[in-house]
């Protein structure tokens, strides 16, 4: 990896041996490394520096990391977020993926390992970029490129996810995809019976996209299954 072509990462971490330790091996590595200590002022060195993938521990002295994630993902609706936290429950996993995190990683984690999933995440990245494209659903204009959905002068963003999940419905319209299809191919995660994910999304994206999200004429439930989609 050249100097030009070094991946600026920033680590949101208030544990100072961990910071130094990931400091020091992520910059042999060949990465650029930023770091903050709180919450806020993670937040603001990412609209300062526009990471290429942010290091986020869920316990911080000022916030959690959730919120944190949420607002970062305001901000930036495709940064690759890892969590790093010394919860290991299901439930902690499934929360971190629904507020935006790419992937979680549980204290104490091999680097090595850390490091294998963050060139994962640019990998598919650059697989997703290469496949942008625009496309409609229920008279929105959905641009693959901008992370965006447009209907005349009404504007919404969207996320990596919330994006993927569209992209994989509109390629097999009108016919069923399970949930546990949608869960393993978008955020690589095996099913299990109380991952909550793909529902969570699916209602986000109802209310983008639907006129009465309680009432959806393009996203529908197949009971027992899955989803299915009408453009």
């Amino acid at each position: 990896m050249t100097q030009t072509e070094k991946k600026q990462v920033l680590i949101i971490e208030d544990e100072p041996d961990i910071i130094r330790g990931l400091v020091d091996a992520l910059e042999f590595e060949g990465f650029a490394v930023a770091s903050a200590c709180t919450g806020a002022e993670g937040i603001e060195r990412a609209r300062e520096i526009s990471p290429d993938c942010v290091l986020l521990d869920l316990m911080l002295p000022d916030d959690n990391g959730y919120r944190v994630c949420e607002a970062l993902r305001q901000d930036d609706p495709v940064v690759p977020i890892i969590m790093l936290t010394a919860k290991a429950q299901e439930a902690d996993k499934v929360r971190g993926l629904e507020v935006g995190a790419d992937d979680y990683v549980t204290k104490p984690f091999s680097v090595a390992e850390l490091i294998a999933r963050m060139n994962a995440i640019f990998r598919r990245q650059n697989r997703m970029a290469a496949q942008d494209e625009t496309f409609s659903i229920g008279g929105w204009e959905i641009n693959g490129r901008k992370h965006t959905m447009t209907k005349g002068r009404n504007t919404k963003r969207l996320t990596f996810y919330e994006l993927e999940m569209l992209k994989l419905l509109r390629e097999r319209s009108e016919e069923p995809v399970s949930r546990d299809d949608l869960l393993e191919k978008i955020w690589g995660v095996q099913a299990n019976p109380n991952n909550r994910t793909v529902d969570n999304f699916i209602v986000k994206l109802r209310r983008k996209l639907e006129e009465d999200h309680k009432s959806p004429k393009h996203i529908l439930t197949v009971y027992g299954f899955g989803y299915k989609l009408l453009p």
